[in-house]
């Protein structure tokens, strides 16, 4: 995960460790949270749980972009992964918007 590196790789202050703990947290969720969707028990509780990744991918977002602007790395470091939160958050909400046109 692209998320891990780049917490690991932000500088070791008291900014750094707190962005770097709360991307730690929130980067990964997404895929386990895709994973609980693909086991879904109904419709209602697969969007519940896309919903759910959804969160948690825009709030590494937030934490990207904070670490872009601050800059707490190389901005050409965030560029690529901050781009590829974009899409993944859109894949997310048009799976959401159509698995509720289906419901």
């Amino acid at each position: 995960m692209r998320a891990l590196n780049v917490a690991e790789s932000l500088p070791d202050t008291r900014t750094g460790k707190h962005v770097g703990g709360q991307l730690l947290r929130s980067g990964p969720s997404p895929a386990p949270n895709y994973g609980e969707a693909q086991s879904a028990e109904s419709r209602k509780d697969f969007i519940h749980r896309l919903n759910v990744a959804l969160k948690e991918l825009r709030e590494t977002m937030i934490w990207l972009k904070i670490i872009e602007r601050k800059p707490l790395c190389k901005p050409n470091r965030m560029k690529d992964i901050i781009e590829e939160c974009d899409e993944l958050i859109a894949i997310l909400t048009a799976s959401i918007r159509t698995a509720q046109e289906n419901q």
